[in-house]
Formats: C-alpha cells, structure tokens, sequence
C-alpha cells in the first residue's frame, strides 16, 4: 500500500481545470504498474522490503510450523509408566486391613502417648502394653531397653517421637524374620506344610497355590492329611480353584501320598510339590512321630528334600504359639513361618516373642478368606501396623 501512495507525486499537475479526466487515467496506469498480484506471494515482511527477489527464500525458511514436532514429542508414554506401579494400591489395600486386625492391639499401646511426658511411667505404660499385646517378657525387656537407649541418642524431648523410635525398634527386632520364600534351586521345589487343628493349614496352602501360581510356578498338591475327616475333599476344593493337579489316597497312608506326590512332580517337571499333612497338637506324640516319617520317606523320593518345612500359626494364639514353633521345630527343623488370621481379634505381638526367641523367618502373614488375603510379610508395615 505505502509503494502505491508513494509513486505519484505528478498530481499536483492534476489540479488543472480539467482534474476529472486526469484522475481517471491515473488510477488506472498505477495499478497496471506495480505488480500488486505478485506481492501477494510474499510473506507480509515482503512488502516493507525493496528487493522481493531475495525475499522467496525468506518464505521457504518461514515454515515455522517446525513448532509442531514439540507436540508430537511430548511423552504420553510416561503417563503408564507413572502408573505402573499397580500393585500398590493393593498392597495398601491390604495394608489397611492389617491395621485393622491390630488395631486392639495399636490402640493400647497409642494410648501410653497420650499427653505422656519421657518419665518412668511412659515406660512402665509400654511395659505393660506391651505385655498385653503377647509381646512377652523377654522380647518385652528387649524392646524396652532398646527404646531408652534410642531416646538417649535422638535427645527425643516429645512422646510422638518416642512413638516412632519404639515402631523403628520393633522393626529392628523383627527384620531377621523378613525373608523371602525361593522357588526354583530345586525342581520340584518340596514344602511340607505343618500345623494344629483349626490354625488355617489347608486354607493357607489353597492360598500359597494361588500365590505361586501367579509367579508363574506349576504346583502339585500331596493330600497327605488323611486323619482328618473332609481334609482331602477340602484339598481337592482349594486344587480345582486354582487349577492344579493333586495327588491323593482315599484312607492311604500320609508317607506313602507323599513319596507318590514328590515322584509325580518329579516326573510332570512341577515347580513345586505342596505337601499337607494333618492337622496336630505338639502333645500328640504319635502324630508327631508320623511327621518325621513323612519327611524321612519325602528324603528317599528326593534326597535334598523337603526343601522347605513351614508351620502355620494362628495369630489369635498370643504365646502358645511360640510354645507350638519351639515343638515343632524341634520335630522338624522349620524354615519358615505362616501366621494366619490377623484380621480379628489378633494382638501380634508373639511376633516379637517369636524373633526374640526362635527367629524363624515369616514367609506369609493373612488377614481374611480371601484368596489374596495372603501376603508376603515385612517387618516395617507389621511394626507400623503393630502401632496403628
């Protein structure tokens, strides 16, 4: 616009007495002149340039749409990648239940902090809470004089800081009972599974079959439990459940559908060969006798077998479970641990009892019925939980 305004300074001679056929023509032959069509090719910056020529290259550099691959790039896939972790949820979900079973237990132990001041009557509130939570005495003693000790170190001056410093000297104390429970060194891997009438035995192994098989492993059940009347049946519920094969003898003798079960799984290439046997108490000396049969015949059909003796506990049995691991353990040297039915009245300190006096590792601890009740034990969240 301003180049056509601009060549036209002649028009003061169109002030002649004839001025209306001058403009006329003029308008015309300007607009002849500059090439308005081929200033449209050019970016608006073209038209304040005098060279047009050099300003086509300026067009083709324009394409500043290059801006669109940064929307192209932005990671959409880090959006699943912050939600992967999935699993937690559930985890808190059973978490939550947890504390819920234990919550008889956290709340008389919280109720020592309560405008408490750090004196000997905090302590002796915790000795006594402690106590009362099936800790026992020992690891009572134990926990007690870690916790002053930890006050000391930390200048603790509030008793919600002696609250976490006791929940860290639980976890301390319970940590050597974390462990994992490995398949795989052996195939089959064998777990005799040991426990007295009403613990949750065969529940706990229905449950340990699903876990397993959701690591992937191949499991074979050995209804061995043939003193209890319905046990086999109700093997064979927890078998079709999760899709397993199961080894059993109606009225047969335990050792000899334990011999068949570790063989089968040796021949079938199972990962793991579940054995149950019956449910007992520590005082009945004849079936005790009939477990050490069973794992001396499991040895002949695999000399390194079994390669894992659990024993299931009942959470709600305060120190008569610790009575029972000692028994058992003397019987037949546990590896590990099952400790059931911390979703009701469970106070769980035994734990601590359990570590103080027999560290056998807690493989599992459950919270319910449900399948997915069973999970895999860690001290700090017990210890967590423990407190409410």
């Amino acid at each position: 616009m301003f180049s056509f305004f601009k060549k036209k300074p002649p028009v003061e001679v169109a002030a002649t007495p004839q001025p209306e056929p001058a403009p006329a023509p003029a308008p015309t032959e300007a607009r002849v002149e500059p090439p308005a069509p081929a200033k449209s090719v050019f970016s608006p910056s073209s038209w304040f340039g005098s060279k047009p020529a050099p300003t086509e290259p300026v067009v083709a550099s324009p394409p500043v749409p290059a801006p669109e691959p940064v929307f192209v790039a932005p990671p959409a896939p880090q959006a699943p990648v912050a939600a992967a972790p999935e699993p937690e949820p559930e985890r808190s979900s059973w978490l939550g239940k947890l504390r819920t079973g234990l919550r008889k237990t956290g709340s008389t132990i919280t109720a020592a902090f309560v405008n408490a001041q750090i004196d000997d009557a905090l302590y002796e509130e915790l000795e006594e809470a402690l106590l009362m939570a099936d800790t026992g005495v020992k690891a009572t003693e134990h926990l007690l004089e870690d916790l002053r000790r930890r006050v000391r170190s930390n200048m603790a001056t509030e008793a919600s800081q002696v609250k976490g410093l006791l929940a860290d000297a639980i976890t301390d104390l319970l940590r050597p009972l974390e462990k994992a429970l490995v398949i795989g060194e052996h195939t089959p891997t064998v777990i005799m599974v040991a426990g007295v009438n009403g613990a949750g035995k065969t529940t706990s192994i229905g449950k340990l079959t699903k876990h397993l098989a959701n690591e992937g492993a191949s499991v074979l059940l050995a209804a061995a439990d043939t003193f209890r009347a319905a046990a086999r049946e109700q093997l064979l519920v927890w078998a079709d459940r999760n899709t397993v094969e199961i080894v059993s003898q109606e009225g047969g003798d335990p050792a000899a559908v334990s011999f068949d079960a570790v063989n089968a799984g040796k021949a079938r290439g199972k990962d793991v060969v579940l054995v149950d046997t019956a449910g007992r108490l520590p005082t009945q000396l004849h079936l005790m006798d009939e477990l050490k049969k069973i794992k001396r015949v499991v040895n002949k059909a695999d000399a390194t077998a079994p390669h894992e003796v659990l024993l299931v506990i009942d959470g709600n049995t305060g120190q008569n479970a610790l009575a029972q691991v000692r028994a058992f353990d003397e019987t037949l040297g546990l590896t590990g641990l099952v400790v059931t039915k911390l979703d009701g009245t469970a106070k769980g300190g035994v734990l601590c009892a359990i570590a103080r006096e027999r560290p056998i590792p807690v493989y599992f601890i459950g919270v319910g019925e449900k399948l997915e009740d069973l999970e895999t034990f860690k001290a700090r969240e017990f210890a967590q939980a423990l407190l409410g």
